[in-house]
């Protein structure tokens, strides 16, 4: 049995680590921090960002003219049967600047906003996400991101028209043993002798882009430091040439979707990197990894709400067409409500992706949590959209679209997109992980502020100190939870009275976190159950408030109908948040923790009894206990069909 106090010293460790990582202060204002502090300060979000920049359009035409061009006649089934994206296809994505999006046109790039990059990999992900995974981890987590963000003149200079021109890109900090758990990140880089280079070695697990990439932000290990009489780990980026002798490809992964996705394990076997190939700085990497983050998490809500209208475009089109006991389908009242369930969700994922991108493109917000909101609202709403689709299509829409077109059939690819959606409530921090993240940040101002009040390892004196200075904020904060100055919101028309009842609820949600750490205390960051039904509150709000912003904006431009589409989706998302309020301290949460763990010992082992089972692995050949793959892409079969 493990020692208790290693493992005690284990999680330590890693909280060290993250908190170290954690960005403490707060750049900028934030709607979603506002949130869970009880203020409802739509003022920071409203009027909705207006994307439409004449001159922005004028310069992206040329480009989004050419991709949708190039998507309307390649083949994606072909992609997703072989595996493996031709590499004409690539070419010629190099050949439109593609990869270049963001790049500033001074290093040879389009030079285009954020606002169009999204829409773009918006576009894309509506005919493929193996295309989407390329170009988007190329561009939001891959080298573009923080060398934009952190490099250098000089690594600009170096790197950024080599990625113009189409040279792939990939991010590699996932190892077996450590996922969003930093702490037991083993790929170590030390100094040379002269200490002009670092020495690379480890292996990255996951790396989207890694078996075809050029360049690579790899996360690794440098020597410790030690901070007031502590060791501290140092993770450091570094911007690494996949042609560097000792980079190998051991292993490409396959998936349950996203087949041509470009994933693998990487190897690096005394890989010498130059010391000015460092981003940012030693021991800055996992803050570089979060801060990238932040605005690459970006594209997926964006990404998400692409699903989502063509998801919305195959079972508004079925449901038309298909006639079931005399009527069309869509006439059925349990296929209705979900055809407006899924319109409704589909403008709330549009507005939030897009008040996202806008407050990002602006500048002067610190976006983690509505990016961090963003990403978890959007993949798991849109999850929900791609399964009634296929719930509404029926057999077809468990058919492959090979299949349909073969027997004669509109060959709607429902589930290829089932298969390469799902990974997103996965990519780029699970959906736990986003929630734990908000989590962190929901209670940060309280903890901050009365920890020591609460804690019993804290003396007495610190608890009266604390509780001194604490005194003023919470004199006037708490009463005003509960008594608010009355706002009318006039200018929204009908969909007023959500937005009052919005601020009502943000008022409960503030008071109710404040209780829960008063009843609960220290133990409250480990009642993940509590803390993510509050995470569930405030992203519903902030789906409330992106919506009914952008409705608004519509409707001033003569589009009230969007006006009929928040108006809905506002009613059933307040019916969510009063059953999350209802079920706050979860009734049987003690229950099922307790019969978790006795699953865990093996207690109700007996009830697998009867199976073959999944776990007998003989036979199995393990990727580490092969020669490495070659760098080469994989060959592909040649298609039997070319184009659509």
């Amino acid at each position: 049995m493990a020692d208790p106090k290693a493992t005690l010293a284990s999680e330590r460790e890693a909280r060290d680590v993250a908190e170290a990582a954690r960005e403490s202060d707060w750049s900028g204002p934030s709607f979603v921090r506002e949130l869970y502090l009880g203020r409802f300060r739509l003022d920071l979000i409203h009027p909705h960002p207006d994307h439409v920049d004449p001159d922005e359009q004028a310069r992206a035409q040329p480009f989004f003219t050419r991709l949708r061009a190039f998507l309307e006649r390649i083949d994606s089934d072909m992609i997703d049967r072989t595996g493996h994206i031709p590499e004409a296809y690539v070419q010629e994505l190099r050949e439109m600047g593609a990869f270049g999006i963001k790049v500033p046109v001074e290093y040879g790039g389009l030079g285009l906003s954020y606002a169009s990059y999204v829409k773009a990999i918006e576009m894309v992900t509506t005919k493929d996400g193996s295309l989407t995974a390329l170009l988007s981890a190329s561009q939001s987590i891959g080298v573009p991101q923080p060398l934009a963000l952190f490099g250098t003149e000089e690594q600009k200079r170096r790197f950024f028209p080599r990625i113009a021109a189409g040279g792939i890109t990939a991010f590699a900090l996932t190892e077996v043993h450590a996922g969003s758990d930093p702490a037991n990140l083993s790929t170590t880089a030390n100094p040379t002798e002269d200490g002009q280079h670092f020495l690379l070695n480890g292996e990255k697990l996951w790396c989207t882009n890694g078996t075809r990439a050029d360049l690579l932000v790899v996360m690794a290990r440098t020597p410790d430091v030690v901070v007031n009489g502590k060791t501290r780990k140092q993770i450091t980026a570094f911007i690494v040439e996949a042609s560097t002798p000792g980079v190998e490809v051991a292993h490409r992964c396959r998936f349950m979707g996203l087949k041509a996705i470009e994933n693998g394990v990487i190897r690096f076997t005394n890989v010498k990197v130059p010391r000015e190939n460092i981003l940012w700085g030693e021991g800055k990497g996992l803050k570089l990894a979060l801060t990238t983050l932040n605005t690459g998490r970006l594209t997926l809500p964006a990404s998400c709400a692409g699903a989502g209208k063509a998801m919305l475009q195959v079972a508004r089109t079925w449901a038309a067409e298909r006639v079931q006991w005399g009527v069309p389908i869509g006439k059925h009242e349990a296929v209705a409500q979900k055809l407006a369930r899924m319109a409704a969700d589909t403008f709330a994922m549009e507005s939030i992706a897009g008040l996202a991108v806008g407050l990002a493109q602006q500048g002067g917000y610190d976006i983690r949590l509505e990016a961090a909101t963003a990403k978890l609202w959007n993949t798991e709403t849109g999850w929900r959209i791609v399964d009634d689709t296929l719930q509404i299509r029926g057999g077809r829409g468990y058919e492959t679209s090979e299949s349909l077109r073969a027997r004669g059939e509109p060959g709607y690819p429902v589930e290829r997109a089932m298969r390469d959606f799902r990974i997103n409530l996965i990519f780029e921090g699970a959906s736990e992980i986003m929630r734990l993240f908000i989590a962190r940040e929901a209670v940060d101002h309280h903890f901050k502020m009365s920890f020591d009040i609460v804690n019993p390892e804290t003396s007495l004196g610190t608890k009266v100190q604390t509780a001194l200075k604490a005194a003023p904020f919470y004199a006037t904060w708490y009463p005003a939870r509960w008594i608010g100055t009355p706002k009318t919101y006039g200018e929204f028309g009908p969909l007023a009275k959500h937005l009052r009842w919005a601020e009502r609820a943000t008022r409960r949600l503030g008071r109710t976190l404040f209780h829960a750490m008063v009843r609960i205390g220290p133990k409250l960051e480990r009642r993940q159950a509590v803390l993510f039904r509050a995470v569930d509150i405030g992203s519903e709000l902030f789906a409330i408030a992106a919506t009914c912003s952008r409705a608004q904006m519509l409707a001033r431009k003569g589009q009230r109908e969007a006006l009929e589409l928040a108006d809905l989706f506002c009613a059933e998302a307040r019916r969510r948040i009063d059953r999350h309020f209802d079920d706050f301290y979860g009734p049987n949460d003690a229950a099922l923790y307790a019969v978790s763990q006795r699953v865990l010992a093996g207690d109700h082992a007996w009830l697998e009894q009867g199976i073959v089972g999944f776990l007998d692995d003989s036979g199995i050949e393990r990727w580490d206990e092969r020669a490495a793959a070659p760098r080469e892409a994989p060959q592909a079969p040649a298609p039997a069909v070319v184009g659509n």
